[in-house]
């Protein structure tokens, strides 16, 4: 399988780093575009950002997937879709962060 974040919805959570506790939803569209967005435990949404994203396979069941937002930051994600884990690296040109979490397929 290519890609098999393509035409799916993904909600991550993250268990440490600076996102500790918070959950995004990324929204993977048909045309290899991402919307992804914050949201809160009360299901409210912080507003939506679009860009392209890229992927690639590490081994049966784990992928990279990375992309750079609007705001400058830089995320890269490795999500083992297995296990329904993940290694995410976000970084922008002052800082830089290793975060880890979990994640599911809504």
């Amino acid at each position: 399988m290519a890609d098999p974040i393509r035409g799916k919805t993904i909600r991550w959570r993250y268990s440490d780093g600076p996102t500790v506790g918070m959950e995004f939803e990324h929204v993977f569209s048909p045309d290899g575009a991402v919307t992804f967005r914050r949201v809160d435990k009360d299901g409210a949404s912080m507003p939506s950002e679009k860009t392209k994203y890229e992927v690639a396979r590490v081994n049966d069941d784990v992928y990279a997937v990375t992309y750079l937002a609007p705001s400058g930051w830089t995320l890269t994600t490795a999500l083992d879709m297995k296990a329904g884990t993940m290694v995410s690296i976000a970084s922008n040109e002052k800082e830089l962060f290793v975060q880890r979490g979990t994640f599911d397929r809504v």
